[in-house]
């Protein structure tokens, strides 16, 4: 739990570590329904992540991240009815794939597809060919 590890994907074939140190977290506990400080339920981490400042990505890495978070920082919590371990891996989790799908490189450029020369006679050949044998079949059966 100390370094987080963002599991590979496209664009990331080996992951990423970001160091403990890069991320900022903030843990917070709702009383529960006495006024006591309940350890299961409505333990709220947040988890922050500085783009800007970040020594673990590559400077193309940082452009891409930059272009989807144009503040530089990232930011995203958990509150679930769950213990402040469980909330702090699920905000773990959160980060990494939005650090992963931030990262990835953009998909190459598809040129657009245009039906082959004669496609569409072909298609209305065909469909009046079949439509011939339908009416064909009804005859050969009398």
């Amino acid at each position: 739990m100390r370094d987080l590890h963002v599991p590979p994907g496209p664009g990331l074939p080996e992951g990423l570590v970001v160091p403990a140190a890069e991320l900022v977290e903030r843990f917070s506990r709702s009383p529960g329904p006495g006024g006591q400080s309940v350890n299961t339920t409505d333990s709220r981490v947040e988890l922050e992540y500085d783009v800007r400042s970040a020594s673990s990505l590559t400077p193309a890495q940082r452009a891409r991240a930059l272009r989807r978070w144009p503040g530089g920082v990232v930011a995203v919590a958990a509150s679930e009815h769950r213990s402040q371990h469980r909330n702090r891996v699920a905000a773990r989790e959160r980060l990494a794939g939005l650090l992963r799908d931030a990262l990835a490189p953009p998909p190459p450029p598809r040129r657009p597809t245009r039906p082959s020369r004669g496609a569409k006679e072909r298609r209305l050949q065909e469909k009046k060919l079949r439509s011939r044998t339908k009416s064909l079949r009804g005859r050969v059966a009398e």
